[in-house]
């Protein structure tokens, strides 16, 4: 299908002046992404833009904190750092940064990882795949709260419609934590385009157990 030039809207949030014009230019050569707004603090509202880049060190402060908010709203967020470090991008993944930039990665591999975030896609960076595979529960994706809750009760309910009452969220959002948990799977080379194996990746992870799923019925399987 194609995509409309500009149809991808980005925010960028940094600290420093000079980063985000570099941003602007890297993305100006992707016609397919626009950057639509600006700035050095995180007052971006959630959903006015399809990613929102966001730079983890703002006035010396590490803002993965606001990655967790904003994602829990349902955001799409890429987190952006000069800061490397095994903790610092696990953390950020684990709050629920749909993708880790590093700063000297690069202009291709921000533009990849905003279409992959975008379109709910995986994409992992050569720093981010080093930080994984360095990991001991690489192989077990980090999910938000809010994802293993929408999960849980998706497995549950059969409805992403009682999900989203329960959790007092839109079902647009609940749809954003699932396939983002999807995501997360595929980044760690265990796929589950389906209902059923979304179940099943997580039960071998522990995160529900039989016993969780006490209404969930066969139907269920049916709605991915």
């Amino acid at each position: 299908m194609a995509v409309t030039p500009g149809s991808l809207s980005v925010a960028v949030v940094d600290d420093h002046p000079v980063v985000i014009e570099g941003i602007q230019a890297w993305l100006s050569q992707e016609p397919r992404i626009s950057v639509r707004q600006t700035g050095e603090a995180v007052d971006v509202q959630p959903g006015v833009v399809d990613v929102l880049i966001l730079d983890l060190n703002l006035h010396g402060r590490l803002v993965v904190d606001d990655i967790a908010t904003l994602a829990a709203a349902g955001q799409r967020v890429i987190a952006f750092s000069q800061f490397t470090e095994q903790r610092v991008v696990l953390e950020s993944l684990e709050a629920g940064a749909c993708e880790f930039v590093a700063k000297n990665e690069g202009r291709a591999h921000l533009v990849n990882a905003v279409l992959a975030a975008a379109g709910d896609r995986p994409y992992v960076t050569p720093t981010a795949a080093g930080v994984l595979v360095g990991d001991r529960g690489a192989s077990r994706p980090r999910l938000s709260s809010q994802e293993r809750t929408a999960l849980l009760w998706w497995f549950q309910s059969m409805s992403k419609a009682s999900v989203a009452r329960r959790m007092g969220v839109s079902v647009h959002t609940v749809d954003i934590y699932i396939r983002r948990a999807r995501v997360k799977y595929a980044q760690v080379g265990r796929t589950a385009p389906t209902k059923a194996d979304m179940l099943a990746r997580a039960i071998e992870d522990g995160l529900v157990t039989p016993d969780d799923i006490t209404s969930y019925e066969s139907a269920a399987f049916n709605e991915n």
